[in-house]
């Protein structure tokens, strides 16, 4: 027996239109199902292939500032969209801790309106030995960002070796 991946993830949330409006129209996510009465809201990325990748659902009981989780990371098809969502995020206001190279993908850490940390990431495929955490520019063309991973790559030390 063994877990094959990540199934859905969800928050507890005090302002549950707020947070449904963040992740539909700044994020891009599908509410598939949703219980007012219940208060809560059920989301995919891909809904026609999983019915829910996200849950919200009124009821935090945590003061704000409380960190609860350590981040939920979305991954994106390509470049283009990690800097979509540069500029996006910048239009909207959105709190943005990092944009980042982990050598092996290409992210920005941000905060949604009720401060649960999150990322946008592209998958690149390499090893590199982590954590790797190096500041990115998206404000320049995908060719200059990519040529940042690689130099930043070359100054931050080796590739990761698996251990054979």
């Amino acid at each position: 027996m063994a877990i094959t991946g990540l199934g859905h993830t969800g928050f507890w949330v005090d302002d549950l239109d707020t947070m449904r409006d963040f992740y539909t129209r700044v994020m891009g996510l599908t509410v598939t199902d949703e219980d007012e009465e219940m208060g809560i809201v059920f989301l995919s990325a891909r809904p026609a292939e999983e019915h829910h990748e996200f849950v919200l659902q009124r009821g935090r009981t945590a003061p704000p500032g409380s960190k609860l989780t350590h981040q939920v990371s979305w991954r994106v098809d390509s470049l283009e969209t990690v800097i979509d969502f540069h500029h996006r995020f910048r239009a909207e206001g959105i709190e943005v801790q990092q944009e980042v190279t982990h050598g092996n993908a290409i992210g920005i850490y941000f905060f949604d309106p009720e401060g649960n940390r999150n990322e946008v990431y592209l998958r690149v495929e390499r090893d590199v030995r982590q954590p790797f955490r190096k500041t990115l520019d998206l404000d320049q063309d995908p060719a200059e960002i990519l040529a940042d991973v690689e130099r930043l790559l070359t100054e931050g030390g080796p590739a990761y070796q698996p251990v054979q």
